[in-house]
């Protein structure tokens, strides 16, 4: 059994590179970004501010996700319905680090990443496995990239995905959510102390996933 924990800002790559990973070692990938982004998707379909922590903790009664892995794909499904790339927007991504900022969503997510990671060897990723949802992980990394490359990144994605963006705007909510995220009081998105720091600004996607394989050997575990 192996547990890597991949954390880390927005357009670094963790979930190309965390499923590349996955993967190339057998391992079950968790890409826990989209838990928080399906109930940010379920709060704004019924209207409700995703930064009032009464009324989005009001609705988590209402809520019922399963993961489920199709294909050798993670699915997340929302009250019995796979929504698919409509989690995926720009504006899911805001939906989703406003709602992960409320302590009560956290902890109903909690037990669901905590319990594959036991039951499974797993790669997760998200802002705060090192740090929270998997502190005892075999191998820790923050991964990370400049701003431009980053939003550069996400920006080439949503418009391979056929979205109607722009760049500068792209670069401006990465900033935003970068901010959000890493002043929150819950669970930041800061380094595990214990945690590898991967900048891959300069380097291709193989060799971004190389480099985490690389690592992961280390432990002697795979």
């Amino acid at each position: 059994m192996i547990r890597i924990a991949i954390d880390g800002p927005g357009g670094a790559g963790k979930s190309t590179i965390s499923k590349a990973v996955a993967q190339k070692l057998g391992i079950v990938y968790v890409d826990t970004g989209a838990l928080y982004r399906t109930i940010g998707l379920y709060v704004k379909s019924v209207g409700v501010d995703p930064k009032d922590r009464e009324g989005v903790s009001r609705c988590l009664d209402d809520i019922k996700i399963e993961l489920k892995y199709e294909n050798g794909k993670q699915c997340v499904y929302l009250n019995g319905t796979d929504h698919g790339d409509a989690i995926r927007t720009p504006e899911m991504s805001m939906y989703a680090s406003a709602v992960s900022a409320i302590p009560e969503v956290r902890a109903f997510l909690l037990d669901t990443q905590r319990d594959i990671a036991k039951k499974n060897s797993v790669i997760m990723d998200g802002r705060d496995i090192g740090t929270v949802i998997l502190p005892n992980a075999d191998v820790k990394i923050f991964l990370t990239a400049s701003e431009e490359c980053r939003a550069k990144r996400r920006y080439d994605e949503l418009i391979a995905k056929g979205r109607d963006v722009k760049y500068e705007d792209v670069l401006s909510e990465m900033n935003q959510r970068d901010k959000q995220d890493s002043s929150r009081e819950v669970a930041p998105a800061t380094a595990a102390a214990d945690a590898v720091l991967l900048d891959n600004t300069g380097l291709s996607f193989d060799e971004s996933v190389e480099a985490v394989i690389s690592l992961a050997r280390k432990t002697g575990l795979i």
